[in-house]
C-alpha cells in the first residue's frame, strides 16, 4: 500500500512524500525510525483510469532483466532486500512494475519471502524466476539466482527478437497488399468493370468472377469485414479450448519448414531451463514438471510430465524421453550422456545453444525464401487482374479504334 504523508524532520522542515508498506502501523514505523514526526497520513488509492487501464498490465522482457541485474549486483554487495527495493524504485521506468516492486516491498517488511511475494505475480515473473529465487534464498545464492535468470531472460529476448523481426518484412508486406486489394475492390474496380460491361459480349471466366466480388465487395464489404474478424476471433477461441490447444500446437510443429523451426525452439527452451533450474539447485523431478508447464506447447507437455512419471518408476530421464519423434535421438543422447556424467546441467546449456544457434540459421533461410515467394504472390496478384480487366479493356479500345 502507498501512503501519503505530511511530517516534520529533525530540522524542522516540513515534508511532503509518498512510504510503501503493508499497513498504517508499519507506515509509521517507517516514518519514525527515519526520525520524522508524522502530522498527516493518508492511504493513496489508486488512480481510477489505471484500473480500467486494459493495457500496460504487463513488463517487457527487457525491463525485468533490468530488474533481475541491478537487484542481483545490490543483493551481492550486502543491501538488505528492502533497501535494494527501494533503491530499485527510482530506476524503473514501467509504472506497472514499479507497482509490483511497491507490492513485494510491502509484503517483506509484513514478514513475507520474496519469493512468495513475487509468487503473487506470477504472470510478470513466472514459475522458473519464482522456483529459482525460492532456491536463491534458502542457499544463500540469491545474487546468482538472479543473475542466472538474467541470462537466461537475455537469451528468450534474443531468439523472440530474431523471430520477429524475420517475420516483420512479409507480415508487413501481405498487410499492406491485403489492404491495397481492399481499396482497388471498393474504389478502383467498380469503373473499370462497368467499362466492360457496357461493351456487352462474351467475357472471360476471369473477368466474369472478378467483376461480380466487386459487385458483391462495392455492396457488402462490411459482411466481409465482419466473416473476417469472426473467423478471426473464432479460431482464438477454439485454440483456447483444450481440444483446440492440442490441434494448434500439433499442427505447428508438423507444418513444412515451420514446424522444424518451432520444433527447434521447443526444444531450446527445455534444454535452457532444465540447466537453468538443476543449477539454481531445484530437484530434477520439480525441475522437469516446471519446464513442462513453460515451453508452451502441450504437446511437449504431456511428454516430459510421461518421463516424470517413468522416472519416478525407476526409469532414467533420457529412457523417458525416447521413443518419441518429437525429441530427436540427440536429445536423448546427451540427456543420457549429462546423467552418467553428473553434468546435467552443463550438457543442457551446451543442448540449448546448439538449437538457439540451429533457430537462428532456419529463421535466416526462412527470410531469404520468404522474399520471392511474396514477390511470385505479388505476381501472380498482378497477372490476375491484367488478364481480367486491364486485357479487356486494352482489346475493347483496339477493337473501336
Amino acid at each position: 500500500m502507498k501512503f501519503q504523508y505530511k511530517a516534520k524532520n529533525q530540522l524542522g522542515k516540513i515534508q511532503n512524500g509518498v512510504v510503501v508498506a503493508a499497513d498504517e502501523s508499519k507506515a509509521e514505523h517507517l516514518l519514525s525510525e527515519s526520525g520524522l514526526v508524522i502530522i498527516s497520513l493518508e492511504k493513496q488509492d489508486e488512480n481510477i483510469l489505471n484500473k480500467l487501464n486494459p493495457f500496460g498490465k504487463s513488463v517487457s522482457n527487457k525491463d525485468l532483466v533490468l530488474f533481475s541485474r541491478q537487484l542481483s549486483t545490490l543483493i551481492s554487495a550486502r543491501v538488505p532486500i528492502i533497501q535494494s527495493l527501494r533503491i530499485l524504485q527510482d530506476q524503473i521506468v514501467s509504472k506497472y512494475l514499479l507497482s509490483i516492486v511497491d507490492d513485494l516491498i510491502a509484503a517483506v517488511q509484513n514478514g513475507e519471502s520474496l519469493s512468495s511475494a513475487m509468487a503473487k505475480h506470477d504472470n510478470v515473473f513466472g514459475t522458473v524466476y519464482v522456483n529459482l529465487v525460492m532456491s536463491g534464498e534458502a542457499s544463500g545464492s540469491l545474487d546468482k539466482s538472479l543473475v542466472y535468470l538474467a541470462d537466461q531472460l537475455e537469451k528468450d529476448y534474443e531468439l523472440r527478437g530474431k523471430v520477429k523481426s524475420a517475420m516483420t518484412y512479409p507480415v508487413f508486406v501481405l498487410v499492406a497488399l491485403v489492404g491495397i486489394a481492399l481499396l482497388m475492390f471498393k474504389f478502383v474496380l467498380p469503373n473499370l468493370t462497368s467499362v466492360l460491361q457496357e461493351q456487352g459480349g462474351t467475357l472471360p471466366p476471369v473477368t466474369v468472377a472478378i467483376i461480380d466480388f466487386s459487385a458483391f465487395f462495392n455492396v457488402y464489404w462490411w459482411l466481409c469485414i465482419l466473416v473476417v474478424a469472426g473467423a478471426i476471433f473464432g479460431v482464438r477461441f477454439y485454440i483456447n479450448t483444450t481440444a483446440g490447444r492440442y490441434q494448434w500446437d500439433n499442427i505447428k510443429i508438423k507444418l513444412p519448414i515451420i514446424g522444424d523451426i518451432f520444433q527447434k525452439i521447443y526444444l531450446s527452451r527445455f534444454a535452457r531451463n532444465l540447466s537453468t533450474l538443476v543449477i539454481g539447485g531445484i530437484p530434477i523431478m520439480k525441475a522437469l514438471e516446471i519446464t513442462a508447464q513453460i515451453v508452451n506447447n502441450v504437446i511437449y507437455r504431456d511428454i516430459i510430465l510421461s518421463a516424470v512419471i517413468q522416472i519416478q518408476g525407476g526409469k532414467s530421464i533420457s529412457e523417458g524421453l525416447s521413443g518419441h519423434p518429437e525429441f530427436p535421438s540427440i536429445v536423448t543422447q546427451m540427456v543420457k550422456v549429462g546423467e552418467q556424467t553428473a553434468q546435467l546441467d552443463e550438457i543442457m546449456g551446451k543442448l540449448a545453444s546448439f538449437y538457439e544457434k540451429e533457430v537462428d540459421a532456419k529463421v535466416s533461410t526462412l527470410t531469404t525464401l520468404l522474399e520471392p515467394m511474396i514477390m511470385i504472390i505479388l505476381g501472380i496478384g498482378v497477372g490476375v487482374l491484367v488478364a481480367g480487366i486491364l486485357m479487356p479493356i486494352y482489346n475493347l479500345a483496339s477493337t473501336s479504334g
